[in-house]
């Protein structure tokens, strides 16, 4: 049979961008579509692709870090949308923040110079048939694309809530409360730190465990939250100083006016390059609107702070990935279909570009005849992927980049206990491992 040139990928988030990217480099031409503006998703808020949705965070850039190494790997492997957002970076401390608009506008522009994407404003009702394609169509992916992947895998969709921060204009924080630092003075002070004593963080917990939330709908009433992505007032339910170990903790922050290391802190974390937008860090929420404004006013600093953006909460949609892929991200039961992104149960930004890129290789691969890439466990994409096509797994639920799904190391126990050691030895063995991988 002879060799399909074209590509059609569903989707024009992040996972399907790279995609696309990775396929036109190895020669192919693609099919990118994407149903916004024609379709909503009711979290989205442009139509430019490869949106960030939620933060502008796509967390640690050091390599001993779980997720630092994973954009260490990426690099390695030639990610596209990493370095486009190391060309939108603003300044986040040692985590990679961007720019959301710069980083869209970039790869738009990638797109549309690539000369072999044609980029398709359109909804896709069906699983394609006619042509080998990646489903990259993310966590809010249509209820009639959805329908049609439940039935052709013959398998339940699960779901889990995702939710958003605030965002409010840097011009409307009161600086003679608020004050600018990074936790344990690392990295540059970029973050701006609204600090609270007990009776205002006593004042501040009362009021959001009581505020009013938005009801979810009874379809919904079914589907989980995701652990590291908990809306504010879900996680204060917890307990009263659950937010002081958490979001608002605030270790090794000393405003240097005082010498004072306070309560609570509230940290603001940058969020566009012209630094007039901030987000609220850990503050995805589901309160009604008017409840997010009064409970912002009970931060001191942000009293008269004009909120861009409210915090929103949206359902999610997976698959049941080991029940239906290899580690590739190829499709058991149709070999010239991938999916990739969100929808496979990699939950964050990063693991959901790395996605991208394995799959748009991978699908490269597969039309040119040659083994699939398949990646070692000792290295973090390679875990991940292990993890979500693990067919033993009884119990699936979205998983980000984290050490615990990283083969073990062969050393002295002692070794093991320190954790610095043995992260720096395991993102070496990862690094040492991609040194000889043929991409």
């Amino acid at each position: 049979m002879e060799m399909s040139k074209r590509v059609k990928v569903i989707g024009a988030g992040l996972a399907g961008c790279e995609a696309a990217l990775q396929l036109v480099k190895r020669g192919f031409e693609v099919d990118l579509y994407e149903m916004r503006p024609l379709k909503t998703t009711g979290a989205h808020s442009t139509d430019r692709p490869a949106e960030f949705v939620c933060s502008n965070s796509l967390g640690s850039l050091d390599v001993t870090n779980a997720s630092g190494l994973l954009k260490h790997e990426m690099m390695e492997l030639g990610s596209y949308l990493i370095n486009v957002a190391k060309e939108a970076q603003v300044p986040a401390g040692n985590a990679l923040a961007i720019d959301r608009k710069v980083f869209s506008q970039r790869v738009e522009e990638l797109i549309s110079n690539s000369g072999k994407i044609n980029f398709i404003r359109e909804e896709i009702a069906n699983i394609p048939t006619d042509c080998p394609t990646i489903v990259a169509s993310g966590p809010l992916t249509s209820d009639s694309l959805a329908d049609d992947i439940k039935a052709f895998t013959g398998s339940e969709h699960l779901h889990f809530f995702d939710a958003i921060a605030p965002i409010v204009e840097k011009d409307s924080i009161d600086f003679e409360k608020a004050f600018y630092a990074s936790r344990y003075d690392k990295g540059e002070a970029s973050y701006i730190n609204c600090p609270m004593n007990k009776e205002e963080y006593e004042k501040f917990y009362d009021y959001l465990i009581n505020a009013p939330k938005i009801e979810l709908k009874e379809f919904e009433k079914d589907a989980k939250f995701f652990e590291s992505c908990l809306p504010i007032e879900v996680l204060a339910s917890r307990g009263v100083d659950t937010l002081r170990y958490g979001p608002m903790k605030p270790v090794g922050l000393v405003d240097k006016r005082t010498g004072v290391e306070n309560y609570a802190v509230v940290q603001l974390r940058q969020d566009n390059v012209s630094a007039t937008m901030y987000n609220l860090v850990g503050f995805q929420t589901n309160l009604k609107w008017p409840a997010q404004k009064e409970l912002l006013r009970l931060i001191p600093g942000l009293e008269n702070a004009n909120i861009l953006r409210y915090g929103v909460m949206h359902r999610n949609t997976f698959i049941n990935s080991p029940n239906l892929l290899e580690p590739t991200l190829q499709c058991r039961k149709r070999k010239d279909l991938f999916f990739a992104g969100q929808i496979t149960g990699t939950e964050g930004y990063t693991e959901s570009i790395a996605s991208g890129m394995l799959a748009g290789i991978n699908m490269a691969k597969y039309l040119q005849g040659e083994d699939l890439l398949v990646l070692s466990d000792v290295t973090m994409l390679g875990s991940l992927m292990k993890y979500i096509t693990d067919s033993e797994q009884k119990h699936f639920q979205p998983i980000n980049s984290n050490w615990g799904i990283v083969a073990d190391l062969d050393v002295d126990r002692k070794i093991k206990k320190n954790k610095k050691l043995k992260n720096e030895m395991l993102s070496k063995r990862s690094l040492d491992y991609l040194a000889n991988v043929n991409v």
